[in-house]
């Protein structure tokens, strides 16, 4: 019969080893014994169980917790970034977070932890706290503009809301899944309706100029008065309207609709008269005469936002101008005037040259 070394048989008798981290010194030892050469206890092995697994688990939470608390306070939300390490007990709060996420859209975070993140103030979906954040930008860029129609370069709140509202019109802007975009589009509608004039058969810019001339017709001034060089938040809206009106046929429905709302009409041509010989014994319709009136009158509109009486008179760099005689004079002579000349005097708004 072989011997049993003694070092080997004392293993044996007394099997037992402490599970767990070695205390520090001066600290009490509280790690538990398993005895794996007797019979097993099963309350005893779940209570290690839990000890060791459960317990520590909500220990780990709790740290995560505290940590989430602490960069609130000190940073006012929990737009922690992943990579983000707490210095204090050097807890990766970044990571822990995007853990709390996953196990939040798995459904195996208990409702109390939750409640208790919610309350710090996390953000269970980040990309919906990054729209949720441009679309603040958007409401703050329609206060002041009255329209979601910003050019690409327009900034406001530090954010590139022009580029940001191109982006999210183009096929697939408001995310892969449809119940999120259909949502999206809802929030923006609630800010313009008209935030994707695309859809309504038009651009961004012609949305941003029939804005602006709706503005101007509110705060009272008439279409005849929304001259080239009338301008609104830096954009030609006389110009524009000048445009409108002549391409009137180019519109579709809808724009014609909303532009005869607001009393605008298109311009008609102007009937090809015979010039008599005669008429070389008046002013000639397409001299100077004419293009200096036809400026006077520009200028009156632009700065009064009225057609002139026949009293006005208009300063230009050659001296005054009879402006409210001149247009009288015209009409008295329409016959004689030209197309173009008839265009323009239409574009400015005088009804008689449009007729």
């Amino acid at each position: 019969m072989l011997a049993i070394p003694q070092e080997q048989q004392k293993r044996i008798v007394d099997p037992s080893q402490p599970v767990g981290e070695e205390p520090e010194e001066g600290e009490e030892e509280s790690r538990l014994l398993l005895k794996f050469a007797t019979p097993r206890d099963p309350a005893l092995i779940a209570k290690w169980i839990s000890y060791q697994v459960i317990h520590t688990e909500r220990q780990d939470w709790r740290r995560g917790a505290e940590a989430a608390y602490r960069y609130r306070e000190r940073e006012g939300d929990l737009e922690v970034p992943y990579e983000h390490v707490e210095t204090a007990g050097t807890f990766p709060l970044g990571r822990w977070l995007s853990d709390q996420r996953r196990a939040y859209r798995a459904g195996t975070m208990t409702g109390e932890r939750a409640a208790e993140l919610e309350e710090l103030g996390i953000v269970w979906d980040t990309a919906d706290a990054g729209f949720e954040a441009n679309l603040g930008a958007a409401r703050a860029y329609h206060e002041l503009h009255g329209s979601l129609a910003a050019p690409r370069g327009a900034a406001i709140m530090d954010v590139q809301i022009g580029q940001w509202l191109t982006n999210v019109r183009r096929p697939g802007g408001l995310g892969k899944d449809p119940v999120r975009a259909e949502r999206r589009a809802a929030a923006l509608a609630a800010v313009d309706p008209d935030w994707n004039p695309a859809a309504l058969g038009w651009t961004v810019d012609w949305q941003r100029h029939y804005t602006y001339l709706t503005q101007l017709l509110a705060d009272g001034a008439q279409p005849a008065a929304v001259v080239p060089g009338v301008t609104r938040h830096g954009d030609d809206v006389g110009r524009w309207l000048a445009t409108q009106r002549r391409n009137w046929d180019r519109l579709n429905t809808e724009q014609q609709r909303r532009l005869s709302e607001l009393g605008v009409k298109k311009a008609s041509r102007a009937r090809k008269t015979a010039v008599k010989t005669g008429a070389a014994s008046g002013p000639r319709a397409g001299g100077d005469a004419f293009q200096k009136g036809l400026q006077a009158l520009t200028q009156y509109i632009a700065r009064e936002g009225r057609m002139p009486g026949r009293s006005a008179i208009e300063e230009l760099p050659d001296g005054p101008h009879r402006v409210g005689i001149w247009i009288g004079n015209q009409k008295a002579r329409r016959n004689r005037l030209d197309t173009a000349q008839l265009g323009a005097l239409a574009d400015l708004g005088i009804d008689w040259a449009a007729g």
